[in-house]
């Protein structure tokens, strides 16, 4: 695991320490007293873990020279065939879901010599698959394929359980923070008295090769493989690492 540390010093006595000190100013309350001095540290906390959920956006494109009735007819037959392989391989109970997004219809022009006439009507539509069946997914895909989808657009994993992962990962960064605050402390000859303030953040990042799959799928979408290389596309869903920082400001007396 990764550490990121970064401590800074602030206070009112000057010290021979590689710290930045500055003068306290006085602050007005019942009576006259100086600011307490305090230490900056920034802790960064991550780890990885393994995704648990699949998003694939699945299109279906036709198309045809006389008629937009043919071109929508014809998406809507492929469509309703993956539609209907894809809502029998996910698991509702489990979380997962179809959706349709990005349907479009419209008619293609081609130009020449600067003049525009009618090449062809095309029609797209997408399904999104949302499923934590990780390890059904490149069979989802090639059933797909093999019904009539013409492309796969996009792959993404995720993970769903990320507010677990940053709570634990914000209590240890947390403690390890208030941990080299008292560290700097003692080495000044003071004691940490209290919080000034806390500011936390914590994101993931994924890491999973899509070159890989990419290339395959596309290959397998366009009908490039024979059936004798016709075996599922190798989908890997590598590692998801999550990153929990902490920023703070601890009092000094």
């Amino acid at each position: 695991m990764k550490k990121v540390i970064i401590c800074s010093l602030l206070g009112a006595a000057l010290f021979s320490f590689p710290f930045v000190y500055s003068s306290a100013s006085a602050i007005t309350s019942t009576s006259q007293s100086a600011e307490k001095g305090y230490v900056s540290v920034s802790y960064t906390a991550e780890k990885e873990v393994s995704p648990d959920t699949v998003e694939v956006s699945i299109a279906v494109r036709t198309d045809d020279k006389k008629s937009m009735q043919t071109a929508i007819k014809e998406n809507k037959e492929i469509s309703d065939k993956v539609y209907e392989y894809l809502k029998g391989a996910i698991n509702t109970a489990n979380g997962d879901y179809l959706k349709t997004t990005n349907y479009s219809a419209a008619p293609s022009y081609v130009y020449n010599s600067g003049k525009r006439s009618l090449d062809k009507y095309e029609v797209s539509n997408n399904i999104i698959v949302h499923t934590k069946s990780l390890d059904k997914i490149s069979e989802m895909i090639d059933k797909s394929l093999a019904l009539g989808a013409t492309t796969v657009n996009s792959l993404n994993f995720s993970l769903s359980e990320k507010d677990s992962e940053c709570a634990d990962l914000l209590t240890q960064a947390t403690k390890q923070a208030r941990k080299r605050a008292d560290i700097v402390a003692a080495a000044a000859a003071t004691t940490v008295s209290g919080i000034r303030n806390i500011d936390t953040s914590c994101s993931v990042n994924t890491s999973y090769p899509v070159p890989q799959f990419r290339n395959m799928l596309m290959a397998k979408s366009s009908g490039a493989m024979d059936s004798a290389t016709s075996e599922s596309a190798p989908i890997e869903a590598g590692v998801i690492k999550v990153y929990s920082s902490v920023n703070a400001n601890f009092y000094l007396k």
